[in-house]
């Protein structure tokens, strides 16, 4: 017999680095530095501190939960007011790591740890659109 599916409702966000593939031909293992760096000092302290949860990582993204979309909202737009403020002019702007970022607030599935689900499906979308340094 099949267990029952737990849902509930969470604000997603889901973050990507836009152009990762062309920083990460121009400069690898900078790129990566930059990017473990930027997760180390402002982005995985920005969503623990609007009481989020990663979700899982991908090479040049995330997936986050927050139980309140007003929560998620803040930590994007403090994220990419960060981001804007920690590159200066003398970062090139065809090397400077620019985030996308979509929040959506919707129905997710929830097992082992995972999330799954439109409400995952459509944050997913959203960030796509998004333009880099954008919500």
């Amino acid at each position: 017999m099949n267990q029952p599916v737990t849902r509930r409702l969470a604000a997603i966000l889901a973050a990507d680095v836009a152009g990762y593939t062309r920083l990460m031909g121009l400069d690898e293992e900078g790129t990566l530095a930059e990017l473990r760096a930027l997760r180390r000092e402002l982005i995985d302290p920005a969503i623990a501190g609007h009481r989020g949860r990663i979700v899982k990582t991908t090479g040049d993204g995330l997936l986050a939960e927050f139980a309140s979309v007003i929560d998620a909202m803040r930590c994007a737009v403090e994220t990419q007011r960060a981001m804007l403020a920690r590159h200066s002019a003398s970062t090139p702007q065809d090397r400077r790591i620019e985030f996308r970022i979509g929040v959506n607030l919707g129905d997710i599935i929830f097992e082992d740890d995972d999330i799954y689900g439109d409400g995952v499906n459509v944050a997913a979308r959203l960030e796509q659109l998004a333009t880099p340094g954008g919500v």
